[in-house]
């Protein structure tokens, strides 16, 4: 975190960059997903793993979430807190220097959370309107925005490769012992001095499940193969195939077609065609349905994937997993469909 206000003043891009952020929030509804296997695991992303003190500040992570119109980033965020603190500070997400300040200045952990949530926001904008992956906007908080720049550049697609790069450039080469074991297992224990190379793979290993997800169905198999490949990719509204990206409906409808299940392109037409079921009794393939996430005209406005352990795969934005026990997608929810046989 102590490198971000260093390298907003290096790049000289900075105000504009800011400047631009404000312009181009949007948080997506619509989904589609599912999961599952005949014998085989698929590995999901799954709530972040961070400690109790962490865990604390939950609620306050998904105020500013929500307001910041980035609801299914909490885990994320919390995640960075483990990661920057472990909740053990009072200026819990090192936002300080977001704000200009010195480090450590802000002395309110709610503050904290406030500063660091809408600075994070301003990279998902920023990432979005770059055009680059979900990773880079992780390792962004701890290197700034130019990094969003740098990965725009070359490619549009984090890697360690590029992370580590570009920390070379700003640091001139100099090399600094890093004993952090992510480092050791990497190289042995160094980093460039310029910010942390290794940060993203730092807060990543608090989003990993222990143990990955087993299902059993053929079907559900197949939808979540396919699901798979969009990972990662933008909510594109209308989308509907892999060339354009995908919204909720459209995701699910592309999917399911590949286990041989049509469904209608709107969520709430999907949601028409289905038996409806508590979420208690939901399984891995069923559909999930909310209402009222943006103004559709129709009741039913969101629909993604029941994954198990009230999870979900969605076209959120950017397409991945999602925790229904937050308290947007509860706000929200109307329960399951199971596809009439």
């Amino acid at each position: 975190m102590k490198w971000k206000l260093k390298l907003l003043g290096i790049v000289t891009v900075a105000v504009s960059f800011f400047s631009l952020l404000i312009f181009v929030a949007l948080f997506t509804t619509e989904q589609p997903k599912s999961a599952s296997s005949s014998i085989e695991e698929i590995e999901k992303t799954g709530p972040a793993k961070v400690s109790a003190q962490t865990l604390k500040y939950r609620s306050l992570v998904e105020k500013y979430a929500q307001k910041e119109k980035i609801p299914a980033k909490v885990d994320m965020l919390l995640a960075i807190i483990e990661v920057e603190t472990g909740g053990s500070q009072k200026d819990v997400m090192q936002a300080s220097e977001s704000k200009g300040l010195a480090p450590n200045t802000i002395t309110d952990p709610e503050e904290s959370i406030q500063t660091g949530v809408h600075y994070f926001a301003e990279l998902v904008r920023s990432t979005k309107k770059a055009g680059v992956d979900s990773p880079t906007v992780i390792q962004a908080y701890n290197y700034g925005g130019g990094f969003i720049d740098y990965v725009a550049k070359h490619g549009k697609k984090y890697s360690f490769e590029l992370a580590q790069e570009f920390s070379k450039e700003q640091a001139h080469g100099k090399k600094v012992t890093y004993t952090n074991p992510v480092a050791v297992k990497k190289n042995g224990g160094w980093r460039y001095n310029y910010g942390n190379m290794f940060y993203y793979s730092m807060v990543q290993q608090h989003l990993q499940t222990a143990e990955p997800t087993k299902f059993d169905d053929r079907s559900v198999q197949k939808i979540m193969q396919e699901a798979l490949k969009y990972e990662g990719k933008p909510y594109v509204f209308g989308g509907s195939n892999p060339n354009t990206s995908f919204d909720c409906s459209g995701l699910t409808q592309w999917c399911f077609k590949e286990a041989g299940i049509d469904l209608p392109r709107t969520a709430q037409a999907q949601y028409e065609v289905t038996e409806h079921l508590d979420l208690k009794q939901a399984k891995p393939g069923d559909l999930v349905f909310f209402h009222s996430t943006y103004d559709a005209g129709e009741y039913v406005t969101h629909v993604g994937i029941y994954v198990g352990k009230n999870r979900m795969y969605n076209a959120g934005d950017p397409i991945g997993y999602a925790d229904l026990t937050t308290s947007y997608w509860q706000q929200h929810l109307i329960g399951a469909g199971r596809i009439k046989k």
